[in-house]
């Protein structure tokens, strides 16, 4: 597939009214772009669904590029952000190592689902455009970090296998759930339910650092 041009950056709104036809624009791209995928997807129909001018979509974005790796920014940092009150997760108070991981590993599946379609059209399109790779890559270092210096805590801690190494493991484990993730939402491949794949996904990564069961 052809790399898309680079697009220049708009200036953006400047006014209240302006951020909220902005946001109007992103949000009906993004449905366009989980209907008609990216290269199907037009610039006019994109104006339409937001129920504004052709004209209108240029004075906040070049081009459907631009609009796209808005809205590929904004997915990978929903993805990363830390735990919310909607996420039912926001108190871990004095949680077990394996109940955070547990609450983790099932945070960023039930985020990846209830975005499925649209992080369909970004895997597609993080292959042949750099910008989007990028971020999608920055998703994965943000959990490999996080990763790392949980499992160098419980390495200290005695509650990890000294014989794993963080970085390596960090790296490979986070890139298990979120290959799991795109398998298994966007290609279909298995029908699990959300509750038994979180708990395997869990499984498998304490089991590679040697951390135990809670009792």
């Amino acid at each position: 597939m052809p790399t898309p041009e680079p697009a220049e950056q708009s200036t953006g709104p400047r006014s209240r009214k302006g951020a909220e036809t902005k946001a109007r624009l992103l949000e009906a791209a993004q449905r366009v772009f989980e209907q008609s995928g990216f290269l199907e997807a037009r610039i006019s129909d994109i104006a339409k669904e937001a129920g504004l001018s052709h004209g209108s979509f240029y004075h906040y974005f070049d081009s459907k590029e631009q609009v796209f790796r808005e809205i590929a920014e904004l997915q990978e940092a929903a993805l990363t952000a830390p735990a919310t009150a909607a996420d039912g997760q926001d108190d871990p108070g004095d949680l077990s190592d394996w109940e955070r991981l547990a609450r983790a590993n099932r945070r960023y599946l039930e985020r990846y689902r209830d975005n499925g379609r649209i992080m369909g059209v970004i895997e597609e399109v993080s292959r042949y455009d750099p910008h989007v790779s990028e971020a999608r890559m920055r998703r994965q270092k943000h959990f490999a970090d996080r990763a790392e210096r949980s499992i160098r805590r419980m390495q200290a801690e005695g509650t990890a296998s000294a014989e794993v190494d963080p970085e390596i493991a960090a790296a490979a484990l986070g890139s298990m759930v979120a290959r799991f993730a795109e398998l298994w939402l966007i290609e279909h491949w298995g029908d699990y339910d959300l509750d038994t794949a979180a708990e395997q996904l869990t499984l498998l990564w304490a089991g590679a650092i040697g951390l135990p069961r809670d009792a």
